[in-house]
């Protein structure tokens, strides 16, 4: 029986799950909305909130806590400079999951999960390769 056994298993490994939750995490740290499924999106959340809770505390232990949880120096700055700030004088619930539909390709139920009081000009931010006039030619 599983009872009192939290999370998905998400059809994957331990060591597998683990790394999409930090890659996940990280994503939405520095986009501050991202797109995937329900599933994913409803594990991810407590993910970030506790990271940000660490953030919101500040202090070199919960820094190395979430780098060990996290795993990514660039995002681990902006948690803990600039998302502990906005969220200082609120008290949990820092993120939000929206359902989106389902995605074509295999009916699977997609959802938006996004930052509360996100910084909407972070969306998209560094993703792919920028073309400039030269390579547009």
């Amino acid at each position: 029986m599983r009872h009192k056994l939290g999370g998905r298993k998400l059809q994957r490994t331990s060591a597998h799950r683990i790394a999409m939750l930090r890659n996940m995490a990280a994503s939405l740290i520095k986009h501050e909305q991202i797109l995937t499924t329900t599933s994913k999106a409803k594990e991810l959340r407590p993910y970030v909130e506790k990271l940000i809770t660490l953030a919101k505390r500040g202090g070199l232990s919960n820094r190395r806590l979430a780098h060990a949880r996290m795993m990514d120096e660039a995002q681990e700055k902006k948690l803990f400079e600039v998302l502990a700030e906005r969220y200082s004088a609120r008290n949990g619930g820092y993120a939000r999951v929206i359902k989106a539909g389902i995605r074509a390709s295999d009916a699977a139920p997609l959802a938006v999960i996004e930052l509360v009081d996100r910084d909407t000009s972070a969306k998209g931010q560094d993703s792919g390769p920028v073309l400039t006039e030269e390579d547009a030619e």
